[in-house]
């Protein structure tokens, strides 16, 4: 990131600096990322703002009613990270999660909303995916004197910009921004979760991250998006929450060769795991896919249709020990090491 971006996203998290005095980053969350003795879980990988899909396959998972109110009693679900951007509805989409979380609760169950690196993008003031629409939710009848104000005050440090700002981005950042409300929220996200030996994460684990536990991993990524943001901007490829092996970015359980398996038994032998399941990267089919013999999961299969014209809404159920890939239309069982290969099913009505 460039110093002259830099300068600009600061002076738009400060523009409302007064307001917000004396408010502080949030605490890292307490040690709280490994689970067992789940009955079920159910996994749905990227949103990318589109809110109507993510309802409707919360809702073939049976786990939100027609109202989207909790109807997943002791289920615990596991949203894999990039919500935001791509698509105009994140903002609808992150709130409906947000509420789900303690309607969960309250029945026993579970929401665990990881952290993808669109959402560690939006953080950071980079908005290069960001659609129109999430510009529109963020405009308020003041917009246009939020926008001359942010004008006026990177004028006054001597910048120029190539355009006015949208209507909307000041708000959008300070939301996004350490104060705001959806960056107190992100930043206290995990960026992995580990249920029944089963760890979930956005991108992926690297060997470089392997030995690295849940808590370290939660840890760390709070710090580069918390009291470590300033470093993060200035330094981005070394930092886990925004280099390319780290877990929201990395890609090679979803791309490797079948020959990279040994390394992926080393992989889960260092996490202590059976599993891994991950979203990132879209699958060539759009079906949720099994890898290196049940090992590890693909959950993108394209929900935002802007961006995956041929993509659908798709959600993991692990009822026990069987993996069930679901979707509007059916249901498929997974298969695992030396199971047959996957039955079609149609979806309960």
């Amino acid at each position: 990131m460039t110093a002259h971006r830099i300068r600009h996203l600061l002076a738009a998290l400060t523009l409302f600096a007064a307001a917000n005095a004396g408010t502080s980053w949030p605490a890292a969350a307490a040690s709280g990322c490994q689970f067992t003795g789940v009955e079920r879980v159910v996994a749905v990988g990227d949103v990318h703002g589109a809110y109507d899909r993510f309802v409707e396959i919360l809702r073939a998972a049976r786990l939100i009613d027609d109202r989207q109110r909790w109807t997943g009693g002791r289920a615990h679900l596991v949203q894999l990270g990039d919500v935001v951007d791509r698509g105009p509805d994140s903002l609808k989409a992150l709130d409906l999660l947000d509420g789900l979380q303690e309607d969960a609760e309250r029945a026993g169950g579970a929401v665990h909303s990881l952290l993808g690196n669109h959402e560690v993008m939006r953080m950071l003031g980079d908005l290069r995916y960001t659609t129109p629409g999430e510009y529109a939710a963020f405009v308020t009848p003041t917009s246009e004197e939020v926008r001359a104000s942010y004008i006026e005050r990177v004028k006054a440090a001597g910048e120029t910009l190539a355009e006015p700002p949208k209507l909307g981005l000041v708000e959008m950042l300070v939301a996004f921004g350490p104060n705001g409300r959806y960056g107190k929220l992100l930043r206290q996200h995990d960026a992995v979760v580990q249920i029944n030996g089963i760890v979930f994460v956005h991108g992926g684990i690297s060997p470089a991250v392997a030995g690295m536990s849940c808590e370290a991993i939660n840890e760390t990524v709070r710090r580069n998006v918390g009291d470590g943001l300033a470093q993060t901007l200035s330094d981005p490829t070394g930092q886990l929450a925004t280099s390319v092996d780290g877990p929201l970015w990395y890609r090679g359980l979803a791309q490797e060769l079948d020959a990279f398996g040994p390394m992926v038994d080393e992989i889960l032998a260092a996490q202590h795991a059976k599993a891994i399941v991950v979203a990132h990267t879209v699958t060539p089919d759009g079906r949720v896919r099994v890898r290196f013999g049940g090992k590890v999961v693909q959950m993108d299969t394209g929900m935002q249709p802007a961006y995956v014209p041929a993509g659908r809404a798709s959600a993991l159920e692990i009822d026990h020990d069987t993996m069930t890939a679901i979707y509007p239309d059916r249901r498929d069982v997974l298969a695992g090491a030396g199971a047959q290969p996957a039955v079609a099913a149609p979806a309960p009505k």
